[in-house]
């Protein structure tokens, strides 16, 4: 999974790589409220680059020019895809530009250090400047002084970028990457460094080990980005069967993101469960500031209609991950659905459910169909799946007390999800709660 530039550079900041003052651009109108001062850089950003970065970047003087800028961007595909995100950047007067990568060699089974000291070039162009240094023990600096010193670099511009190289490989460890790239490296007149543009790949079976890069990741599940994830499957996230792997699989998954959704799918099968349908819920937005909207509402309710009543699902798996108002806005919402379609007047309290027991007594022909496993009221008598439910920071003891008859399991971890819904799809064992 490649991130965005702008994705790229957050980390970069964060492990204490300098980048330029930046803003993400959701639309034109948002250059409005720039808080970059003049010249300002605009790129485009999408998951594949094309051959000439002339055509994802524009370098503006002002607001007027900047919000024309802005819309031509967004308008202008690259490899037939659309941006939806740009990047507001500082313009920056580089003197001289590098190359250097840190990635995984499959095939050595070791990391190998990259570097180059003609930047700004597609990577093919740069083979036959490139310098390499495969780690082959412990890393230490001097890893990173031998590449600089390959390059041929001279004076402090060793050290500064054997520094930056000892970041870069200190993030790849970190985050289990395949990938980490600075192209260019920029360097001032009074020998500054700036990491210029980046590129960084996550190696998709560890993204479940790192939280951060779960939640970096969601808050592109409404853009381009996703569209070319790589998976180790071909999954359909648009409700139809898993295309090509475990049609009779009974498991049904919502999330609200497609890396999550993809994450979810490969940690059940690698639990050796069998997902059958995926539903992506966009609409329940991941981020911080993004309230739950009737339109998400809406849309998950129908992923749980449509999986609650499909035939050959024994667990659905609810992974949300988004913000504590929203997860508990969701987790209401999840549970006054449920006690909506749940037959009779639902789950009671223990007070309500003593009176209603003797005033309002079972039928035989309920008894009947509880006893072999079917719900009341559904014509076709098809048995309603259990409900695991991960959402994050969120308390749910009162929404589990009223869903107490219900076949629902609550939990923030996802192995933990992950595990007891596979659990409960090899016992096969099903609660007659809903109707259709």
């Amino acid at each position: 999974m490649h991130l965005l530039e702008y994705q790229a550079k957050e980390l970069f900041r964060e492990i204490g790589i300098p980048v330029l003052p930046a803003q993400r651009i959701d639309h034109p109108t948002d250059i409005k409220g720039l808080q970059i001062p003049y010249p300002v850089v605009l790129k485009s950003q999408v998951s594949t680059y094309g051959d000439n970065p002339a055509r994802r970047i524009r370098c503006v003087e002002n607001t007027i020019d900047a919000i024309a800028a802005a819309r031509a961007i967004f308008k202008l595909p690259i490899l037939g895809k659309h941006p939806q995100v740009l990047l507001a950047e500082s313009r920056y007067n580089a003197e001289q530009e590098f190359y250097l990568a840190v990635f995984l060699d499959y095939n050595l089974a070791r990391p190998v250090l990259l570097g180059s000291s003609q930047g700004r070039m597609e990577t093919k162009a740069l083979i036959t400047d490139m310098q390499k240094v495969v780690v082959e023990q412990n890393f230490s600096p001097f890893y990173g002084r031998r590449l600089a010193i390959k390059m041929g670099l001279h004076g402090n511009l060793i050290e500064s970028v054997s520094g930056i190289i000892n970041k870069m490989y200190q993030l790849f460890v970190q985050k289990d990457l395949d990938i980490v790239e600075i192209n260019p490296l920029g360097v001032s007149p009074t020998g500054e460094l700036m990491a210029l543009d980046g590129r960084i790949a996550i190696n998709d079976k560890a993204l479940r080990r790192h939280q951060d890069l779960i939640n970096l990741t969601s808050t592109m599940a409404d853009s381009g980005f996703y569209q070319e994830m790589p998976t180790n499957s071909s999954h359909n996230f648009n409700g139809c069967d898993l295309k090509g792997r475990d049609l009779k699989g009974n498991i049904g998954i919502i999330c609200n993101s497609m890396c999550l959704a993809a994450t979810t799918v490969d940690l059940v099968y690698q639990a050796k469960g069998k997902p059958r349908q995926c539903h992506l819920v966009p609409t329940i937005n991941s981020n911080q500031y993004w309230p739950i909207t009737p339109a998400a509402i809406e849309e998950l309710q129908e992923a749980l209609r449509k999986l609650t009543t499909s035939e050959g699902i024994k667990v659905v798996l609810v992974n949300i991950l988004s913000n504590r108002a929203t997860s508990n806005a969701a987790a209401e919402m999840i549970a006054n659905y449920l006690l909506s379609q749940s037959w009779e007047t639902a789950v009671l309290n223990s007070e309500n459910q003593e009176q209603n027991s003797t005033s309002h007594p079972l039928s035989s022909h309920h008894q009947d169909l509880l006893s072999k496993g079917k719900s009341p009221g559904s014509a076709s008598g098809i048995e309603r799946p259990h409900l695991v439910i991960r959402l994050v920071g969120t308390n749910f003891h009162s929404i589990q007390q009223r869903l107490a008859q219900l076949p629902v399991h609550f939990t923030d971890n996802l192995d933990e999800a992950v595990k007891q819904a596979v659990s409960i799809a090899r016992k096969g064992s099903r609660r007659p709660n809903l109707v259709s």
